[in-house]
């Protein structure tokens, strides 16, 4: 007799529980940041991206979570995945992101607010505006500037020299890490000055590779053991998304993100899209994360899924309960490595889900990588077709991750247990 897949009150004893979310690591869920202060210590709202695909906004939010200050979030949705909420258009007429509310006092644009919370809680390390940051602001624009010039232009005869900018812009960034003794711009500890580095350095880790074939870690040592040392920081995993989430949100926000066609780039883009996952397994380092994967990574992902799995049945639309059969055929899978095909005609919705998975919003990078492997392998076993595909992400927009349907079905799950 064949296996069968679980069922959902099979799955949920699998899952891991949900945390108290205001306490603890940094978490993209949370609404509500405490850090054993009581809620009345609350001077600081940040108001941020729902999918965490802002970086301004992730470098305020790794800001206030290494100054361990109380805080609230409210989500905003982007303009590149959906309709900017009325509220916050009324607060924030420019829509622009992040702003904070700092004891009643509105502040926008990402260096302004970093400026005004140094000013209200003290530095980490030093200061936005001291003499020996400002050079490295600068360079960090510099790097900015030379990404940009390679990755947002058709691949041309003008590309090596765009290709070659930028890799002197790093090896600038690489000397900065070394004149300090590293591991980070001001040596041993983390700073403001990473902190203004991290998102856009994060960015160009995932977006070289996928359209360029450029692994950054590999090419630049220092930047690798920069990475490396902030991947020891439960404040910047928190945070961190990965290389198949800012491949596919960039081309929306940068304007277009071009490959370069070549073979190494082919390739390195057909495995970040499609696994097997890690993608670094035949190099000495995984250029994503140098993070063994924990082992409750299937119970965190599992326990993703089933908060949202009424959504997700309602959004992948198959006749009858065809794909709530085959998500968890996929989720047995990942619980229990068991090769169960999903009913006939479902790898394409299967797939569709694989490629929506955002990290950190959904969950962490190791938590995906076992729930887009499970996915894949679920789909593979579609005895009709196996090798079918869901519909190309959007590249001038993504309102295909648009957050309205999980936010409505929140908000009913909230009025119900009122």
């Amino acid at each position: 007799m064949p296996d069968l897949p679980l069922t959902w009150s099979e799955l949920e004893s699998h899952a891991s529980p949900e945390p108290d979310r205001s306490v603890g690591p940094t978490n993209p869920q949370a609404d509500l940041r405490l850090f054993d202060h009581p809620e009345g210590a609350v001077r600081v709202t940040l108001f941020r991206d729902h999918h965490a695909w802002c970086p301004y906004c992730q470098k305020v939010w790794l800001w206030l979570e290494e100054r361990r200050i109380p805080h609230r979030i409210r989500k905003v949705t982007m303009f590149c995945y959906g309709e900017k909420e009325a509220w916050y258009q009324r607060l924030v007429p420019s829509g622009m992101l992040p702003a904070v509310e700092l004891d009643g006092r509105l502040i926008t644009e990402s260096d302004r607010i970093l400026e005004s919370l140094e000013a209200a809680f003290g530095c980490l390390g030093p200061g936005m505006r001291e003499p020996e940051v400002l050079p490295l602001r600068r360079l960090e624009r510099q790097l900015f500037q030379a990404w940009c010039q390679w990755l947002c232009y058709p691949h041309s005869p003008r590309s090596a020299a765009a290709s070659a900018q930028f890799c002197r812009v790093a090896e600038a960034m690489e000397q900065a890490l070394l004149a300090q003794g590293g591991p980070f711009l001001m040596g041993s500890e983390l700073s403001t000055a990473d902190l203004v580095f991290v998102p856009y350095v994060e960015r160009m880790n995932a977006s070289l590779a996928y359209y360029k074939g450029y692994l950054l870690r590999q090419r630049h040592p220092a930047l690798h053991r920069w990475f490396s040392a902030l991947e020891q920081r439960s404040t910047y995993l928190g945070t961190q998304s990965d290389f198949h989430t800012h491949a596919h949100d960039l081309p929306p926000q940068m304007g277009g993100c071009f490959p370069n066609g070549l073979p190494e780039q082919q390739r390195l883009a057909a495995r970040i899209d499609q696994g097997p996952w890690p993608i670094g397994e035949t190099l000495v380092l995984d250029p994503e994360t140098s993070q063994h994967e924990p082992e409750d990574a299937s119970a965190v992902a599992l326990a993703r899924v089933l908060k949202h799995r009424r959504t997700l049945v309602s959004r992948y639309k198959l006749p009858g309960d065809l794909f709530d059969q085959a998500l968890r055929a996929a989720l047995t899978h990942l619980v229990r490595v068991l090769d169960i095909p999903p009913p006939a005609g479902s790898a394409t919705a299967l797939r569709a889900l694989r490629d929506r998975i955002s990290v950190p919003r959904d969950m962490p990078l190791h938590a995906a990588r076992r729930l887009r492997q499970a996915l894949e392998r679920t789909a593979t076993l579609d005895p009709l077709d196996p090798t079918g595909q869901g519909p190309a992400l959007p590249l001038q927009h993504r309102r295909d991750q648009d957050p309205a349907p999980f936010l409505r079905a929140a908000a009913q799950s909230r009025s119900a247990v009122l």
